[in-house]
């Protein structure tokens, strides 16, 4: 990447971490994004979603599973196949200490997080109506803010991340349709 590149990108990662300064001294937003962060661990948000609606209605068994197995496949590919290429420092080792999280062992880049939760997104999208769809967009969209509120991602990471799972989400949804 070049220099004039890589300083846009810093700049948009500063701004983006001051824009987020005042909520990390606000009790509600400090407990939305402790629990975005834990909740976003290992995808276990989206596997919730599929539990609760098939729990819902039982014709959604199979999309429970089929949820379940393709965000299996998406963190493969995005922490196996995708991160190990780029070596990012996170903003902190450790995150905020105003906010407990676990530690990444994973680059910063990009975001596994966001990945997971846009292409979890667009897959629900698939089973389901407006008011559900904007539901999964914005609890993707606190998910993948949550990990720069904890200062364990760069913005640029989170923005990487979620172009990343919403392009596999619409290709998982083409191998759907095609079953």
């Amino acid at each position: 990447m070049n220099e004039s590149r890589r300083k846009k990108f810093q700049a948009l990662d500063l701004r983006f971490d001051q824009l987020l300064e005042p909520t990390r001294n606000f009790k509600p937003t400090v407990w939305l994004f402790n629990t975005a962060t834990a909740l976003g661990d290992f995808g276990l948000l989206w596997h919730i979603v599929g539990i609760v609606r098939a729990v819902a209605d039982t014709t959604r068994v199979r999309q429970a599973l089929i949820l379940s197995s393709l965000m299996g496949v998406e963190s493969l590919l995005v922490n196996q196949g995708i991160k190990p290429f780029f070596r990012r420092q996170r903003p902190t080792v450790k995150g905020d200490t105003r906010f407990k999280i676990r530690k990444p062992r994973t680059s910063s880049f990009p975001s596994g997080h966001a990945s997971s939760a846009f292409f979890a997104a667009v897959v629900l999208s698939r089973w389901s109506g407006g008011p559900a769809i904007a539901l999964w967009f914005t609890f993707a969209i606190i998910v993948a803010t949550s990990r720069v509120a904890v200062r364990i991602h760069h913005a640029s990471d989170i923005f990487a991340g979620a172009a990343i799972g919403a392009a596999m989400g619409v290709l998982a949804r083409l191998v759907l349709s095609s079953l």
